[in-house]
């Protein structure tokens, strides 16, 4: 799977917590994982994979260091963004769309508009936390989507759970 998520986000806050422990999980669950490759969510999602036995490849950019103990267990450099997101987003049997800014979105809204036009393969994309609630509110009320039906292609998960029962 890939995880997409904030780079920015201190070990100290809740949520880090949180996605290493969901990471543990995923990792014993037999899933491994694409990232990134940095801190923030990546770090956490990618320590608790390798944690609960996984394999974590990040998908790091030439043009930046790649952060010490950031627990991969592979890295890719990829060229610039542009190349980074394509194998993100292709090379994935799901994507898991952690609390994150705009470089977060941008990975969502390029992986949603690419399933739901049916440029990829269906798979799980699975929007995780509180956070992305107001955006899906947004999304329902005021979007012009390119299909009906995009709205139904994305699982918003709150909980630990969730998240591995929509993988199935």
């Amino acid at each position: 799977m890939t995880a997409f998520g904030s780079s920015r986000l201190p070990e100290d806050d809740p949520r880090f917590d949180d996605a290493l422990r969901l990471g543990e999980q995923l990792g014993r669950s037999g899933w491994d994982a694409i990232t990134g490759g940095h801190q923030g969510m990546m770090a956490a999602i990618c320590r608790g994979i390798r944690a609960g036995g996984g394999h974590v490849r990040g998908i790091t950019l030439k043009r930046f260091p790649t952060p010490p103990g950031n627990h991969l267990s592979e890295e890719v450099r990829a060229r610039n963004f542009f190349d980074r997101m394509q194998i993100l987003i292709e090379r994935t049997d799901a994507w898991l769309v952690l609390p994150g800014g705009l470089g977060t979105l941008a990975e969502l809204a390029m992986s949603w508009d690419l399933l739901a036009i049916g440029v990829l393969t269906p798979r799980p994309l699975i929007l995780y936390g509180d956070a992305w609630t107001p955006l899906l509110a947004s999304l329902r009320e005021s979007m012009i989507l390119s299909v009906d039906h995009a709205l139904d292609l994305a699982t918003h998960c709150r909980t630990h759970d969730e998240v591995l029962a929509a993988l199935g």
